[in-house]
């Protein structure tokens, strides 16, 4: 090995040690941040239950700590994101429970300690009978955390919480999906059990049902509700915007192909899109269609899955899955097409702009 490949290598070596070392760094001073906001929030709610009158009480300590603190450290201190601190506390205070907690605390050096109380909340210090590690609990940036306060229902707001820290996701990435009711959309195909499981674990995919989402919220594609365009057109903004499209279909997926020709009988097809789903092991189709959704379009995706089944799935993969992406749909179309125990083949709706909130329940308790 020359010398000069030789110093390029330990160039790079020492390169990708510094970044990394840097990141953790990022990564520690963020999540130290988010740790003593919390603790900062526990302080001002047990400095507020010593006040008489705490509605007015909390203002006053409030507006006086802001004074103080601006004063010390610049900005950051307002009223009004001391509040934001102060419910931090309240919210994760009251949801976070003994399984949560045990499930993160390891034989880990405790440097912030918490009470467990019978009733399964967090409590100060003076109470303690149990210490845990913020540390193992907090894996995500205050900016996420200011986010996830806003969300009231516990099991909704838990299951964003685990889907940022297993998948990644940047704050801008949590409000889309959220924006996007990921956790309804998700929620529709399960039972109560199913619904739990999403707060407890975030999205287990075991199943091609697993996968599927009615609807599907495309409006990262620019695409004007109205607006008059083709299949082909639709396709070739997916293309451009794959990334986006791979985070809307969710976990696990991989692109293959676009207008996948398959030939037999000297007659030639065209697949629109070809994914696989590595969680699965199976081939995941994809038809694009303008309109309303026609018996026709399930016939000819059972073909495709059927023929990907036959000439290109290999012994140890499962079953190919085939998705058809409409404008709109008939529920008992569907349902008279396919078999009773159909878990191939499916029909979402897709929408090329984000709903408002009103639009998107309505949406969503029509796919019910």
């Amino acid at each position: 090995m020359s010398k000069d490949l030789q110093n390029k290598i330990l160039f790079q070596q020492v390169v990708e040690l510094l970044q990394n070392a840097r990141q953790q760094v990022l990564r520690n001073v963020n999540q130290t941040m988010t740790i003593t906001y919390f603790e900062i929030g526990r302080m001002i709610v047990e400095e507020e239950q010593n006040g008489k009158d705490r509605a007015e009480y909390g203002k006053q300590l409030l507006k006086g700590l802001s004074q103080q603190l601006t004063k010390e450290f610049g900005k950051g201190f307002s009223v009004e994101n001391l509040e934001r601190i102060r419910k931090f506390y309240v919210v994760y205070s009251n949801s976070l429970t003994v399984s949560t907690i045990s499930e993160n605390v390891k034989s880990q050096t405790v440097s912030t300690n918490l009470q467990i109380s019978e009733n399964t909340s967090i409590l100060p210090q003076s109470e303690m009978s149990k210490s845990v590690t913020l540390s193992r609990i907090f894996k995500l940036n205050w900016s996420h955390y200011n986010f996830l306060i806003r969300i009231d229902d516990e099991k909704e707001r838990r299951f964003y919480e685990i889907e940022s820290e297993k998948y990644n996701w940047s704050v801008r990435e949590l409000k889309r999906q959220y924006d996007s009711a990921l956790y309804a959309r998700l929620a529709l195909s399960r039972d109560k059990e199913g619904i739990l499981k999403l707060s407890e674990e975030g999205q287990i995919i075991e199943k091609p049902k697993d996968i599927i989402k009615d609807p599907y919220i495309l409006e990262f594609l620019g695409l004007p509700e109205l607006h008059q365009y083709s299949e082909t057109q639709l396709e070739e903004e997916i293309i451009n915007k794959l990334e986006h499209f791979l985070l809307e279909l969710g976990h696990g997926f991989t692109f293959v192909a676009r207008q996948q020709r398959i030939t037999f009988d000297d007659k030639h097809f065209r697949i629109d899109l070809v994914f696989y789903n590595r969680i699965l092991k199976s081939f995941v189709l994809i038809d694009l269609k303008i309109g309303e959704l026609k018996h026709q379009d399930l016939g000819q995706m059972q073909m495709y899955v059927n023929y990907y089944d036959r000439e290109k799935r290999l012994e140890d993969e499962n079953q190919t899955i085939g998705i058809v992406l409409c404008q709109n749909k008939s529920d008992l179309v569907v349902e008279y097409t396919l078999p009773e125990n159909n878990e191939q083949i499916f029909a979402s709706k897709y929408k090329t702009v984000l709903p408002s909130k009103e639009d998107l329940i309505k949406l969503i308790s029509e796919s019910k």
